[in-house]
């Protein structure tokens, strides 16, 4: 497998159009508007992480936020990873990075929310709950007929923690 080098680093507002970029390109992710993608870049960037390649096309991101009652928390809102770039590891890759960032601010937790039958996300967050030594559990957070007025499938909450290791080093970049 021929592995394209990246650079992990937070986001900046300047990227927020070519993350609404990425995420059309990344279905069935739902797409924003760009301004709220810039909000995300600008707003968020200290719970989110960006990839880009050497000339600079951004290839990957994570958004998410510490929820304000559970500061202790990092909800990971999305997962873009261009479709060029699969298959190498870096979703979990910027994952494990990005908790690694921000284990110092007390981050010891880690919620997101997966709809039914999403297999890639299923996997990525077990495999990075594994790696963190955090159980888990699910439940049905949002619901297609009481939340989505049944045009959109439920989204199952998955909580993990508190972490009991550290990410390995080779996601630390």
């Amino acid at each position: 497998m021929d592995l394209t080098p990246v650079t992990l680093r937070k986001p900046e507002s300047t990227d927020g159009y070519a993350l609404n970029s990425l995420v059309e390109r990344c279905k069935p992710l739902d797409t924003n508007s760009v301004y709220c993608n810039l909000l995300q870049c600008h707003d968020f960037a200290d719970t989110a992480i960006a990839a880009e390649t050497a000339d600079g096309d951004l290839v990957g991101f994570i958004s998410g936020y510490r929820p304000p009652a559970r500061q202790d928390t990092l909800f990971v809102w999305q997962v873009a990873v261009d479709s060029r770039m699969r298959g190498q590891g870096l979703a979990l890759k910027m994952l494990l990075a990005l908790v690694e960032r921000l284990r110092p601010t007390g981050i010891s937790r880690l919620e997101t929310t997966i709809s039914p039958g999403n297999a890639a996300s299923e996997a990525l967050f077990k495999k990075a709950f594994r790696l963190l030594g955090a159980d888990y559990s699910t439940e049905v957070l949002f619901s297609r007929q009481t939340h989505f007025n049944g045009e959109h499938d439920d989204e199952v909450i998955y909580r993990a923690g508190p972490f009991t290791q550290s990410a390995p080093n080779d996601a630390q970049h």
